[in-house]
This record gives structure tokens, C-alpha cells and sequence, in this order.
């Protein structure tokens, strides 16, 4: 069982940046791959970003490519996603995600992913 916990969002203006870190509970962080979700109001969760258990393989939604770096950092159990600069469309609830994985590989479909945070709310105003 993995418990993640979210945090670092905001209300930003286009432009901004921001770091979201989600923390993970147990021993075995590093056996998992990580992912980053947003869903907006009224649409479908969507695919941002995920990063293979040992940081060295990642993917990127096109949307988002060249402005998001997803990390990790496996002694702390956590993930993160660096948002640069930030865009009024990047405003929705972002969702950290874990699943077990073999090394150098990861996973970019939501019903892949066993277990999920509750969310951190990302505004971007124009």
C-alpha cells in the first residue's frame, strides 16, 4: 500500500512558475513509477507527465513539453513537477500517481496507475 500527499500549488499568473512535490508513505518508493495527472472542470483526467522508478526514463504530455520537468528523489520517497512558464490551460486539479514497475520503463495511462493522491489545485490567471 502507498499513500501520496500532494502539494505546492497555487494561484500563479501566466508566465510563473511553480513546484509541485508529492510524498510518498513506505519503504518501497523506488519500485514504484511515477506519474503526474491534471483534470480540469468538466474534463477528462488527463496525462502531464511520468518518470521510470529510477529517475532516469521519463514522458512528457506534448502539451506540456519543454516547460515540465518531472524528478524524483528516492531517499526523500518523493516526485516532483517543475511547471515553467505556466499558461492559463495549465489551470486544474494535478493528481500524483504510483505504480509498480521493472526498471527503465513508464507508464502514461491513467488505469495503469494503482494508487493516487488527492489532488493539489493549479490556477494560472491571464
Amino acid at each position: 500500500q502507498v499513500q501520496l500527499v500532494e502539494s505546492g500549488g497555487g494561484l500563479v499568473q501566466a508566465g510563473d512558475s511553480l513546484r509541485l512535490s508529492c510524498a510518498a508513505s513506505g519503504r518501497t518508493f523506488s519500485t514504484y513509477g511515477m506519474g503526474w495527472f491534471r483534470q480540469a472542470p468538466g474534463k477528462e483526467r488527463d496525462f502531464v507527465a511520468a518518470i521510470s522508478r529510477g529517475g532516469a526514463y521519463t514522458d512528457y504530455a506534448d502539451s506540456v513539453k519543454g516547460r515540465f520537468t518531472i524528478s524524483r528523489d528516492n531517499a526523500k520517497n518523493t516526485v516532483y513537477l517543475q511547471m515553467n512558464n505556466l499558461e492559463p490551460e495549465d489551470t486544474a486539479v494535478y493528481y500524483c500517481a504510483a505504480v509498480r514497475l521493472g526498471g527503465g520503463t513508464t507508464r502514461i495511462a491513467s488505469y495503469e496507475y494503482e494508487y493516487w493522491g488527492q489532488g493539489t489545485q493549479v490556477t494560472v490567471s491571464s
